[in-house]
């Protein structure tokens, strides 16, 4: 026999409370087994794809971990010198970048750039502000992220971690099946399944989207000779989660400063704004159709205002569950508004003998069971 309906809540909201509860009390322990268990389920398919291949999971994890530790190493001994190496020079260089802007406004634009003007004087403060907050901030962000959690344990324990959850992850998605309650076993898998096509449509191929594109971009631009291509081509490619918002920034950006450093080479300066034309045009036809598909459910506003939130609540570790997080809270209330357009309430009594077909699919499970949640 079923629990009454009023204990399911309370069994249910308690389970949400302390899940809540354990994020912001224990935001520091579980930090590096949260992410360790995001680098596991974004690595998932790779191993279920060597497996079909012919690999064992012992043998598709140790594959797997052996790639990714040749490009931690990589990433570490060249990419991130390099742009930390910039970020620096670009600091150095924004009071000459604000100077040059200043007087190429004070040739065309006499108007507008008179003695004690607001433009006049917001552009003679700007460039000195970002020398001097830049670094600051800089060290600032560093150091919060350092003190969030130990720099040593965090690279150690996630790895390892990540390796052991990859390993295990199919039997963890068994066992927990075997938890479900048995009267809403199906349902449970139905939203499971919802919420996994949401996180791997977006997710997923939301961060190989970015990924490809920031690899694109700063190779184009410090190909085309652009002194801080590694920094726009990063920039334009970690904004890309957020539609045109990326390709504005870093577009914006990387034609700035190719303005600054190539004035009078118009070819050069064609050929970053050409970059960044390319870049849009794959983004839009090839690799976002094919990565991330059109119907994941996820608004980039409903993104937004979760990190938000979720940043001001469980800080640090609140940001990394907050699309997670975000995705089930879309699936629920996506699954209540279906119940709900079926239902009495909406339908009436004699209004449900008139719903579509579509509407009444909708509140009903699939009966398709998933490998993994």
């Amino acid at each position: 026999m079923a629990l009454p309906v009023r204990q399911q809540v309370t069994y249910w909201g308690v389970a949400a409370a302390g899940l809540g509860f354990a994020l912001w009390g224990l935001g520091d322990v579980i930090l590096p087994f949260l992410v360790g268990g995001a680098i596991a389920y974004f690595l998932d398919p790779v191993a279920d794809r060597l497996e079909r291949l012919g690999l064992s999971r012992v043998a598709a994890t140790a594959t797997i971990a052996t790639i990714a530790t040749l490009a931690f190493v990589i990433l570490a001994l060249a990419i991130v010198p390099m742009l930390v190496r910039q970020l620096g020079q670009l600091v150095e260089t924004a009071p000459e970048i604000a100077r040059r802007l200043q007087s190429f406004l004070t040739t065309s634009f006499p108007s507008l750039m008179e003695q004690g003007s607001v433009i006049n004087e917001t552009l003679a403060s700007v460039g000195e502000a970002v020398k001097a907050r830049g670094g600051e901030l800089a060290q600032t962000v560093l150091s919060s992220a350092m003190g969030v959690v130990n720099a040593v344990v965090f690279i150690v324990v996630v790895p390892v971690v990540a390796f052991y959850m990859l390993l295990d992850w199919d039997r963890m998605v068994a066992k927990i099946d075997g938890w479900l309650p048995r009267d809403h076993a199906g349902t449970v898998r139905m939203l499971a399944q919802r919420i996994d096509r949401v996180l791997s449509g977006f997710v997923r191929g939301q961060i190989s989207v970015c990924l490809i594109l920031a690899t694109f971009y700063a190779g184009a631009l410090m190909a085309a000779g652009l002194n801080f291509g590694l920094i726009a081509g990063v920039i334009a490619g970690g904004l890309t989660f957020i539609p045109y918002v990326g390709a504005l920034v870093g577009g914006a950006l990387a034609i700035g400063l190719a303005l600054f450093q190539f004035w009078g080479d118009w070819m050069s300066i064609g050929i970053v704004a050409a970059i960044f034309a390319a870049g849009q045009f794959l983004e839009g036809n090839v690799i976002t159709p094919r990565l991330v598909g059109n119907s994941v459910g996820l608004h980039p506003l409903w993104l937004i205002f979760a990190l938000s939130a979720f940043g001001t609540l469980f800080g640090f570790v609140g940001m990394l569950v907050a699309v997670p997080v975000a995705a089930v809270i879309g699936v629920l209330t996506r699954f209540a508004l279906d119940h709900y357009l079926a239902g009495r309430l909406y339908m009436g009594l004699s209004g449900r003998d008139e719903a579509g077909p579509e509407v009444l699919a909708a509140s009903e499970p699939d009966a398709e069971t998933p490998k993994e949640t």
